[in-house]
C-alpha cells in the first residue's frame, strides 16, 4: 500500500467494504481518521489512525447459491419484468454479483458483502464461469475451433476460452470475461442461434442439483475456498 492513499481505496483494500461500498460509509459518518469523522475524498497518510464503527465490524455476511429461471432479470426490471427479489424468499440485504440475461438460466451469486463486488467481476482477474449451452442445430468444429482460438465479433473480441462438446447441439464452456450476451453474440457470429444457456459454475461455486428459484447458503470450505481466492479475509 501506497501513502498517501484515498480513504475509499484504503478500506478496500483492507477488505472493509468495496471503494462504492466504502463511500456509503464514509458518507454516513462511520469512517473516523485520527479521531475524527472523515469525508468523501479524504487521504490516508501512513501513520493516521482509522476507525471503523463497531456495528460495521460485527456485521454478519450472507452468502447464497441462487438458481435464476429463464424470465427473471438480474438487475433493473422493465414494465412487466420481474427480478430476483420479486419471486424469491431471499434475505432482505442481499443483492446479486454479476448478471445474467433474462433468457438465460443458472448460477447467481448473492450476498449482502459489497467488497465481492469487483473482486468477483473484475475481468482483469480472469476468474472462471462455466456454461452449458445448448444450440438450434449440430455443433461444427469451425465452431468449437473458433471459440477455443477467441473469436472476434461483433464489437469485441472474446478471449480464448475451454469447450467441450458433450452432444451433438451442446456444449460445456468456461469463460474468464462476461460481455454482455456474450455467449449468443458468438454464436450468432457464427451461424447459430442458443436454444438453451445454463450458467452452472462460478469459480468453485457450483449450481449442482440446486432446483430453478431455490438458493442455498454458501459456507464451510467451500465459502473459504472463495475467500481465499478473491483474497478476502
Amino acid at each position: 500500500m501506497h501513502f498517501p492513499i484515498r480513504l475509499n481505496k484504503y478500506l478496500a483494500e483492507k477488505n472493509i467494504a468495496a471503494r462504492r461500498g466504502a463511500d456509503l460509509l464514509i458518507a454516513a459518518g462511520k469512517i473516523k481518521i485520527n479521531g475524527q469523522i472523515a469525508k468523501l475524498g479524504d487521504k490516508v497518510w501512513e501513520k493516521d489512525v482509522v476507525e471503523i464503527a463497531d456495528e460495521i465490524k460485527r456485521k454478519k455476511y450472507s452468502y447464497l447459491a441462487y438458481h435464476k429461471p429463464v424470465g427473471i432479470v438480474t438487475h433493473s426490471p422493465q414494465p412487466g419484468e420481474k427480478e430476483i427479489k420479486n419471486v424469491a424468499n431471499l434475505p432482505k440485504d442481499v443483492f446479486p454479483i454479476g448478471r445474467l440475461d433474462k433468457d438465460s438460466a443458472g448460477l447467481i451469486i448473492l450476498t449482502n458483502d459489497g467488497r465481492l463486488t469487483d473482486r468477483l467481476l473484475n475481468p482483469k482477474l480472469f476468474h472462471e464461469k462455466e456454461y452449458r449451452v445448448t444450440l438450434d442445430k449440430p455443433i461444427t468444429n469451425t465452431l468449437l475451433l473458433k471459440i477455443k482460438e477467441g473469436l472476434k465479433t461483433s464489437g469485441f473480441k472474446a478471449r480464448p476460452a475451454k469447450i467441450r462438446k458433450i452432444a451433438q447441439e451442446k456444449f460445456e464452456m468456461i469463460l474468464t470475461e462476461g460481455k454482455n450476451r456474450q455467449i449468443r453474440r458468438m454464436a450468432a457470429a457464427l451461424g447459430f442461434a442458443v436454444r438453451e444457456l445454463v450458467r452452472i459454475r462460478v469459480m468453485n461455486i457450483r449450481l449442482g442439483n440446486l432446483a430453478p428459484n431455490q438458493f442455498r447458503p454458501i459456507e464451510g470450505e467451500e465459502l473459504k475456498e472463495l475467500l481465499q481466492n478473491l483474497k478476502i479475509s
